[in-house]
């Protein structure tokens, strides 16, 4: 008996293939009911009133779970909600989860784990096979910190939840991220004035070109890397000008080497002098917050869109092959542990157009590798050497990724899924066509007073 943490898409995905591998498993689940993040009424969520899914919906989906037709190009998050209940429901994953439960404790025992939850103020500890870690990479909240003190509102982004918050007052948002962009262009419709602080350049990209979702165009043709990156930052600035041009600064890097933003209505209202483009912040000073460039503003309010970073509070870091001074766990394909054959990271990954189903093939490889490794094939020997010797090994397609922490798990798109693919067809070849039945891969599971 495998266990799995975590019911938001990706815990859905990865019980789906445990599921069709005939693996036995248990999921736990914080909240009651599946969604994770995407579920606004989650109280560990962190998502917002006007949040949208970045990718459009055909280059995000589930292969074999279309989302309905009537469904947005960029679908609002009840949406999505409402989507990855349906999956669950589709492919009757709730029987396997136990919900309103926290995962409190993970300890290595032997060759199992003995994984420790809490219910209803009961605690229980139960020995698995394996542990799948679904648990999402939007939790922690950055919280950077600043020179001097601030007498108004300090909030992060993951306090976020309805533009009412900044009703009249005066808002400074910090970054310039997704959410940052978002939350900004929200601002311009409730605060009494919205400035935004950045501090390094972005490339700023529109949700549709030519009337069509710009990460649907251009997918056929496949371009080596420098001439890709050449013709779409030409293509972005034909169609959006140059971030200079707004009085935000450019980019330093070449386009793709981080994450860009999928924003065009920040720039619209930049120009149109809704919002005040301003520097990096120098300190704090009372109501006031002093640039990087000298400039002064007086705020009410300042909203940190900063970013997250990877927690998972209920194991040992070194556990997970996680070094004190790395931004994300060293780990194959950021999934598999180089040392152990049952514990697997789910879901640590990003990269731009990757989708849910991208997500999904992360989900099978893992799955048949476990059936592989019970079933004794060839292939699942190989990936296990293969993991061992390349977990240090980053799938960047050759891009320069900018050394952030919220890039320490970004992953050039193509690449990463040629590499699961290529692991996945072999283990498929090896392992037939036949689904074994649950009681083929199957563990006692003990539990502990």
């Amino acid at each position: 008996m495998y266990a799995v943490i975590g019911a938001g898409p990706m815990g859905l995905a990865v019980a789906r293939n445990l599921d069709r591998q005939g693996i036995a498993f248990t999921g736990f689940e914080l909240h009651s009911d599946v969604g994770g993040l995407w579920d606004i009424d989650n109280p560990h969520s962190t998502m917002y009133e006007t949040a949208h899914l970045i990718s459009s919906k055909t280059t995000t989906e589930f292969a074999e779970f279309p989302m309905p037709r009537g469904v947005a190009t960029y679908p609002r998050h009840d949406a999505m909600c409402r989507y990855f209940r349906s999956y669950a429901r589709h492919f009757d994953l709730m029987r396997h989860y136990e919900f309103s439960t926290r995962v409190i404790g993970m300890k290595r025992d032997g060759d199992g784990w003995l994984v420790t939850t809490e219910s209803g103020g009961r605690q229980q500890t139960r020995r698995f096979a394996g542990v799948l870690i679904a648990s999402g990479t939007l939790h922690h909240p950055n919280m950077p910190r600043f020179e001097g003190a601030f007498s108004g509102t300090l909030m992060h982004a993951a306090d976020y939840r309805s533009p009412s918050q900044l009703t009249g007052k005066r808002v400074l948002v910090v970054g310039c991220g997704n959410s940052g962009a978002d939350i900004a262009v929200d601002a311009v419709h409730h605060a009494a004035s919205v400035d935004i602080s950045v501090r390094r350049g972005y490339y700023f990209i529109p949700k549709f070109i030519f009337g069509k979702p710009t990460d649907t165009l251009g997918g056929k043709l496949k371009l080596p890397r420098r001439l890709k990156q050449v013709l779409d930052s030409l293509l972005v600035r034909a169609v959006m000008g140059k971030p200079s041009q707004y009085g935000l600064p450019d980019p330093d890097y070449r386009m793709y080497e981080s994450h860009p933003v999928m924003n065009s209505l920040i720039l619209h209202h930049i120009g149109q002098g809704d919002i005040g483009p301003r520097g990096d912040i120098a300190r704090l000073d009372g109501s006031g917050v002093v640039f990087t460039d000298g400039r002064r503003g007086e705020y009410d309010l300042i909203l940190l869109a900063t970013g997250y970073k990877l927690d998972y509070p209920f194991i040992d870091r070194s556990e997970l092959n996680w070094p004190q001074q790395a931004g994300a766990p060293r780990l194959y394909l950021n999934v598999f542990h180089p040392d152990h054959d049952n514990l697997f990271m789910m879901g640590m990954i990003e990269a731009a157009g990757l989708g849910w189903e991208g997500r999904n093939k992360q989900a099978e490889l893992a799955a048949l590798y476990i059936r592989g490794l019970a079933e004794g094939v060839p292939a699942a020997a190989r990936l296990k050497e293969v993991k061992a010797r390349l977990a240090t090994e980053r799938i960047d397609g050759g891009y320069a990724y900018l050394d952030l922490e919220r890039m320490a798990y970004y992953v050039h798109k193509d690449s990463y899924r040629a590499a699961v693919a290529s692991h996945a067809d072999e283990l498929r070849r090896q392992l037939g066509s036949v689904t074994p039945g649950a009681a083929r891969i199957n563990h006692r599971v003990e539990v502990q007073p």
